[in-house]
Parts: C-alpha cells; structure tokens; sequence
C-alpha cells in the first residue's frame, strides 16, 4: 500500500499557507458552535465535539488527499451513534462515551480494510437520487428531535415519529424563556444566512447566550444550560468495552462506513471538480480510517467528510489543508483556557443552532428539481427520506444502497429495447418494439439495451420469438444490433444458442451486428460464434445489412 502523505497541503506555498490560515480562523468562528452542537445530536458531552476537530483534523491532513474536505463530527453519523446505541446504555453515561469510542476503533479498522482492498469504489453505489433523499431525512429527524430542547419540553422515546407525537402532546405547556430564546436564536441564525452568509451567526449567537445566562442567571429562571465543561486536552486510551459489546457494535460501525465513504466521497469529488483538481479517493479512505482511530483513542465520536462544514470552509476561503490544521490549533486554544464560560450556555441554544443545521440539510430544491426531470426517481428519493424519520438513520443507509442497486438493476433487467421501422417516407427510424412490423419484408433490425445477463434474458428472447412469429412477412433475417450489450452471462449464453436451434428450423437466421472485442469474447466462450457462424458476426450494423441485402448469406440460411 503506497503512502501519499501530506496530499491535501500541497503545492504549498507561503502565500497561500497565509490565505489559508486567515481562512482557517473564520472557519473555527464559525464551526466550534455547530461541533458542540453535532455532539448534542450524539448523545455526547458537548467538549467531545470539540475533540472531533483536534487531531481527527490533523490525522486526516497528514494521510488523505483532498485539499478541501473537512473531516468531523457530522449529523449523519452522530444520529447513528444515538439511535442505535440509545438502548445499550444512556447517552452521556461513561458506558455510553466508551461505546461511542469503540465504534469509532471499529469504524477505523473497516475502513482500513476498505483501503486495503481499495474500495473507494462503493462511492458509486449511492445514487445522487437517493442520497437527496436520505439527507433530507436526516435533516427531518434531527430537527424534530432538538425541537423538544427548543421548547422545554420533555421527550422519553428515542424513535421520532413517537417523538414528535410527545411534542405534540407538550405543545400547551411550553417552557415559555427557553422558547423565546430558541426562536430569537434560530430566527437570528436562518435570516443571518439570507441576509450576510458570511458572518459566523452560530459564533454570535453562543457568545451573546453565554454572556446573557452568566450576567442574569438563565438557570435560575428556568432556561437549562449544559453545565461544567472540563477543560484541557483529551485523555488519550483504549475504550473499556467486552467482547460481546464490541460484536453488537459491529453492525452500527459497517453503517458509519458505509456513510463515511460514499458521503466524503461525494463531498470531496464535488469540490475537487470544482477547483479541477484530481482527487484520491482510496487516499482519503485511509486519511479517515487515521482520524477516526484517534477519534476513538482521544475519547469521541465518529467523524467523517462534512459536506455541510466542507461547504463553510470553501466560503471562507480555504483552498487546502492548512486551514482546517489551523482550525485544529484555535480549537486547542479553546480547551486550554475557553471552556469555562461554556458552561453558561443554554441547552436550547445549541438545540436550536442543530435545528438551524437540520433544516440546511433538508434540500427541498434538490427534490423539486429530482421530481421535475425524473418522477420515478423522486419516488425513490422520498421513500428513502421516510423510511429515515419512520425507522432510523442505520436502516435508511441500507434502504438508500438496495434502492440504488434496485434502481441499477431494473434498469439492466428491462432496458430500452427497439427496431429499425421505416416511416411514412420509407425511411428507417428507431421506433419502439411493436409486434407486427418489419424492418423491410423479410428482414427485422433489433437493438437490446443492456448486457445479457440471467434477469433479462427471457425478456429477449421473448421478444425476439414474438417479433418473428407476428411479422407481416416471412422473416429469412433477424439482425441484433449489439452495440449496447458487452457481456453474457452463462444463463443468458444458453437461452441464446436455444434461440438459434428454434431460429434455425424456422429458417430464420440471426445476424450479430456491432460486436465489440469483449463480446465477441464472450461469444467465442460460450460456443454462440460456434452455433451462429463467424460469417453472421459483424463489427458494424452497416455491414451486416448489406451482407443480407446482397445475398453473400442466402447460402447459409438455406442449410
């Protein structure tokens, strides 16, 4: 496995390591807030969200490639953490921190393996379509879930339709300060990203909280605030857990892998081509493997490639590495000597902030849009938001990959299928398959638009028996134009030879037009050329029209 450390610093330059660093500090302005808030969503103490962007970001920067990802906690993958580990111990116990910690050691070692055996390919089975989808439900749960904060209401179930109904029922009785306060505060957020984007709005939001419950006392009034943050560096160990812990947890590391590597990468391809850089996908797989396994060694959660943050950054102006290395140094500037004040902020304060955040995810645009130029696959793309909220964030990533494949495999299992008809001019044109034509009296042009496989052969050979039987004339030629088929499978390899035994005694012969290498390959290994004759194989649909028109094959369909 060959190393190519320090990919996301270079070319390294003085100039831009300074425009970096300016941008590293705007973006700690601006993401401290929405880590604490993201631990939140984790279950976890808020100081182990700082810790996700102290040497997870330094761990990345030395071992992945891309100049622009920004790896740590994310919503996606804390909402995982919590729905799934809820019932092995309460969140923020000691129990539930070194659970959290041994998924994020596992979560490491899979995605090792995944770079080992080099699959930064799985990326590709997550469809655009339904990673729409899947976020945007993300977004709905982790909104509905921070609404009970927003509002003072208290919430018992870890499911969230059973959580929304118990905020229903708790709407009369609000706690009325901590509601006024999660509106001005979500209010100031959401219009602050419409009017000056820029601004670090969250930043001035816990600022101005921190100082207001300190000089009047919020939780004296009835306003909870998070309480006592230790401060300093993380303590650096193993996470005490059993064996049979560590085999429970196994299930809910795969789905964190799952989500870090099709999530960065698609985070990391977008802005790669963005900038026309090239990226290393199997590169950023270790670099996240890195920061996860000093994730777990330094005490917190699972981080992974944050489109979200990635997004900040690039507003603010990083173009590689060096900012978010200097965003880890603010950071650790914090834990030195800033914790204590964080004490004083309210609970509906940060609530309101991930509220702020899950409504960002929400992506209603790129719905409208999925729906506007592909219903069906908006309908996947719905589907798989539902079934998030409805079931849980780990079942929605399995949901979103077997759609995806779904989606891949029905379109394999009944591809676009047509013929060359002529039209009122006595041109030919591709029209759909239509029982009863002709190309011309005795000859049918047929295309197939997927490669031959067990799923899809009947379907081929159906329509090809049932284009035959219910032609208007004798068919002596049937010629498939294989440009879109470059594999056989054994299956499909059988039913065809069938298919010529049956052709044969009707005195019908097939003719392969367009054959590429690869299928004539196949061909020649399943004995097809064998049964059709190499004089029926041609490498362009021109010549075997003309092979038929001219007679050079009359010969051949008599025997």
């Amino acid at each position: 496995m060959r190393l190519n450390l320090f990919g996301g610093l270079r070319p390294f330059s003085r100039g831009g390591a300074v425009h970096n660093a300016l941008a590293g500090v705007i973006l700690a302005s601006m993401n401290i807030p929405q880590v604490l808030g993201y631990a939140r969503i984790a279950g976890m103490p808020v100081v182990t969200g700082l810790y996700t962007v102290l040497l997870p970001l330094a761990a990345f920067a030395v071992f992945g490639s891309s100049r622009h990802l920004v790896v740590a906690a994310d919503s996606a993958t804390a909402a995982i953490l919590f729905n799934s580990l809820g019932d092995m111990a309460a969140p923020g116990s000691g129990k539930y921190l070194a659970l959290v910690s041994m998924v994020a050691l596992l979560t490491a070692g899979i995605l090792f393996l995944a770079r080992i055996f080099k699959l930064g390919f799985l990326a590709d089975f997550l469809s655009r379509t339904v990673l729409v989808g899947f976020l945007t439900g993300v977004g709905f749960q982790v909104g509905i879930t921070m609404l009970s904060d927003m509002l003072g209401v208290t919430v018992h179930s870890q499911r969230t339709l059973v959580q929304a109904w118990e905020i229903i029922e708790g709407l009369p009785r609000p706690n009325l300060p901590t509601l006024a306060l999660s509106t001005l505060v979500a209010g100031s957020i959401l219009l602050g990203k419409r009017v000056a984007p820029r601004l670090p709005f969250s930043l001035f939001a816990v600022v101005g909280t921190i100082a207001a419950s300190a000089a009047f006392h919020f939780a004296e009034r009835g306003i909870a605030v998070i309480g006592p943050v230790p401060g300093g560096l993380p303590l650096i160990g193993l996470p005490d857990v059993t064996w049979s812990e560590i085999l429970a947890l196994l299930p809910v590391a795969a789905s964190c892998s799952v989500m870090i590597i099709t999530q960065s990468a698609a985070t990391s391809r977008a802005f790669a081509e963005r900038y026309h850089e090239s990226v290393d996908e199997n590169a950023d797989i270790l670099g996240l493997s890195a920061a996860n396994a000093v994730a777990a060694l330094s005490g917190t959660f699972v981080v992974n490639g944050s489109p979200t943050q990635t997004a900040m950054a690039n507003r603010a102006g990083a173009r590689s590495q060096v900012a978010q290395l200097v965003f880890a140094g603010v950071v650790l500037l914090v834990l030195l000597v800033l914790t204590g004040p964080l004490q004083y902020l309210p609970r509906c304060v940060l609530a309101s902030i991930v509220f702020t955040i899950a409504v960002g995810m929400i992506d209603l645009r790129g719905l409208r849009a999925i729906r506007h130029e592909s219903p069906g696959e908006y309908l996947l793309a719905v589907a798989t938001a539902a079934a998030v909220v409805a079931v849980g964030v780990e079942q929605g990533i399995l949901l979103a990959i077997a759609l995806s494949l779904f989606r891949h495999v029905r379109h394999s299992y009944r591809p676009h299928t047509m013929m060359l008809a002529p039209d009122a001019t006595d041109r030919w044109m591709p029209v759909p398959v239509t029982p009863g034509k002709e190309t011309e009296p005795g000859l049918i042009v047929y295309r197939f638009g997927s490669d031959l496989f067990y799923a899809n052969q009947n379907r081929f050979v159906d329509e090809v028996r049932v284009l035959v039987k219910q032609a208007p004339t004798p068919v002596h030629w049937f010629i498939v134009d294989t440009g879109a088929i470059t594999d056989i499978d054994y299956s499909a390899a059988h039913s065809l030879r069938d298919l010529l035994d049956d052709l044969a005694r009707q005195r019908v012969g097939m003719v392969f037009a367009r054959v590429s290498p690869y299928l004539r390959s196949d061909m020649d290994r399943h004995g097809i050329t064998a049964a059709t004759g190499e004089a029926r194989i041609f490498a362009t649909l021109h010549e075997a029209i003309a092979a038929v028109r001219g007679g050079a094959l009359e010969a051949r369909a008599e025997q």
